[in-house]
């Protein structure tokens, strides 16, 4: 099974500079856990003290944003492509 996850550029540097990262999970919560363990200070940069996915943080899986899937618990199957896009605000 391999999933693709399009990494930031603000979290780059925690990755090695990667902007592509494969690897295999079975929900967005198992794929947060796997990229910690990989690339560690990732969780805490995806993740609220909660363990929730941070409020400023939009995850996409296929373009379709989780908060209207199942958020942490959608489930995640060979091929998918994962967004991770940190909001934007401005005035």
């Amino acid at each position: 099974m391999s999933i693709k996850v399009r990494i930031p550029t603000p979290l780059q540097k925690l990755t090695h500079d990667k902007d592509v990262i494969e690897c295999d999970a079975k929900t967005i919560k198992d794929l947060v856990d796997t990229l910690d363990k990989e690339y560690p200070g990732l969780r805490e940069r995806l993740c609220d003290e909660n363990g929730a996915i941070r409020r400023f943080l939009n995850i996409y899986v296929n373009d379709e944003d989780i908060r209207f899937l199942q958020m942490d618990k959608t489930p995640l199957k060979d091929g998918d492509e994962i967004s991770i896009i940190p909001a934007i605000a401005g005035g």
